[in-house]
């Protein structure tokens, strides 16, 4: 498999990180990036194993990246490249230095160290009733690849890291891990994305063509075929809002995926082509929260939400579902943001209208909230991961790291 690195000989046993890839470009990856970012500025050497990692990481003095293709056909087989060559990489690096410590995602790997989850397959089962009928039965089958691979692989770690309580909350009961082996820590905060300026926020809506006056609520997320981010039921209330006379708000959904054309679709068999933009996937999500002076986020499962946190970061309230981790973090005055279910247009619809009605107010009670996301960036969350496992969980030399059972998978 293709290696690259910064050079450099090991001095100090390294860490080794499976993860999709190392990016910053998704929550999971940018995650991972961070991590690996902070063990390389304390000069520990770090193996990135991954389908894609950022060039300039890759660079850095004590990196070493062990790049996986992708195969274009299907996800499977590419999760069972990172596992084969996760596991390899592990044992040449234990082989050599036994304190290494192995980070895995979920059950991305099937190496028991330290396991990282972001996301429990066990509590969500995908409501894709609107797919075409492969990608269903396609679905299904990944969908049972995951939480096998969740059982074989979780339990036996020797330190598990949930991104949110809700998420430590799932692993208990749904995985059956021990308590006394998961820790919480959340995800960090890009620090610089604070309240936009008045000239930010200016060239932010020139750049979309929204004249500033009119309120604009964004969605931020996969578009795929999977009802799971509830942007059905965002649409179902932004119809009952189009039908009085009163709101004036326009809808600008970002994000990519399989299913984009679908809602498309839908926006204009729902006659909301006026109301309703959608913008695909973009990279330029910091411009548009600078934009916008609500963020709508009705998920019917989500670990924690970074989309979320981000727009609290920029100064943006957002209405958040009970179901998303990142809900937790909400005090009690923010309560009217917190939509109880994420089913119900109804209520999600009336929200919008209180928030219509004192948008200022709303601006402003956010805004401690913010502040204190802002102050556990990615650097603060890596350290905290870093004390945790060098505090928590003994080193591998201790016992057998392998998942015997997924060795010829």
């Amino acid at each position: 498999m293709p290696e690259t690195g910064g050079g450099r000989p090991e001095a100090r046993a390294p860490w080794v990180i499976v993860s999709p890839g190392f990016h910053r470009h998704g929550g999971m990856e940018k995650a991972n990036l961070a991590l690996a970012e902070h063990l390389l500025e304390r000069g520990t050497p770090v193996h990135l194993v991954g389908h894609q990692v950022d060039a300039e990481l890759a660079a850095r003095p004590g990196a070493r990246a062990h790049v996986v293709p992708r195969p274009r056909a299907a996800l499977l087989p590419g999760d069972r490249a990172i596992d084969r060559r996760g596991r390899a990489v592990a044992r040449e690096a234990v082989a050599a230095h036994p304190g290494t410590r192995v980070v895995v995602n979920g059950g991305n790997c099937g190496w028991r160290d330290v396991n990282w989850v972001h996301y429990v397959h066990h509590a969500w089962t995908p409501a894709d009733a609107g797919a075409p009928l492969p990608l269903r039965l396609r679905g299904r089958l990944l969908a049972a690849a995951a939480r096998r691979d969740e059982r074989e692989r979780i339990p036996g770690a020797r330190l598990v890291l949930a991104n949110s309580e809700l998420t430590r909350r799932h692993l208990l009961e749904r995985l059956g891990v021990e308590p006394a082996r998961v820790r919480t820590a959340y995800l960090g905060a890009e620090a610089g994305w604070g309240p936009p300026s008045a000239e930010e926020r200016a060239a932010a809506r020139a750049w979309l063509g929204v004249p500033e006056g009119r309120p604009l609520v964004v969605f931020v997320g996969a578009l795929g075929h999977d009802a799971r981010k509830g942007f059905d039921t965002l649409l179902a209330a932004w119809r009952r809002l189009c039908d009085r006379p009163e709101w004036d708000g326009l809808l600008v959904a970002a994000g990519g995926g399989r299913g984009l054309g679908r809602w498309e679709a839908e926006v204009a068999r729902l006659g909301l082509g006026e109301r309703v933009r959608m913008l695909g996937f973009t990279r330029r999500v910091a411009e548009l929260l600078a934009a916008a002076d609500l963020l709508a986020s009705p998920a019917r499962y989500e670990p924690y939400g970074l989309n979320v946190q981000e727009a609290l970061c920029r100064g943006v309230p957002a209405v958040v579902s009970a179901r998303a981790g990142i809900a937790e973090r909400y005090p009690a005055e923010l309560g009217g943001l917190v939509l109880p279910d994420p089913d119900d247009a109804a209520d999600l619809a009336e929200r919008l209208l209180r928030w219509r009605g004192e948008m200022d107010a709303w601006r402003a009670r956010v805004r401690p909230l913010g502040e204190r996301l802002r102050a556990h960036g990615w650097r603060e969350m890596a350290r905290e991961i870093v004390g945790l496992v060098e505090s928590g969980a003994p080193a591998n030399e201790r016992s057998a790291a392998p998942v015997a059972a997924t060795e010829d998978l």
